[in-house]
């Protein structure tokens, strides 16, 4: 399960950002090409965040769909493998999304005093 690897490097990350202040919500986007299980990394998650500032923290996670365009016509279409067949019968196709891993957001708790 590589998803745990990649999980102790998202709270790592995660981490380093925070400087020492309570994380509240991570959001992350998990291209749905990428080959990563979006329930494992959330069991990881779980598991990982366990006496760091990430404990208790919320995990959303986002999936990107896959998006080819097609160099033959120049159409973009919608795809669920890395491969495919483009409407006017190509095969040649450039993935544009969905192999993506991103923190996109972390939510830092601020205390005011």
């Amino acid at each position: 399960m590589h998803e745990l690897g990649i999980t102790q490097n998202i709270v790592a990350i995660v981490t380093e950002n925070a400087k020492g202040k309570k994380v509240r919500r991570v959001v992350l986007e998990i291209g749905k090409l990428s080959a990563i299980m979006p329930d494992a990394i959330q069991f990881c998650f779980d598991i990982c965040t366990q006496g760091t500032v990430l404990a208790g923290a919320t995990l959303e996670i986002r999936e990107i769909p896959g998006l080819a365009r097609c160099q033959q016509c120049g159409a973009e279409i919608v795809v669920d493998k890395p491969f495919g067949v483009c409407k006017c019968g190509s095969v040649q196709l450039n993935l544009i999304t969905g192999e993506e891993l991103k923190i996109k957001e972390i939510e830092i708790e601020e205390i005011c005093v």
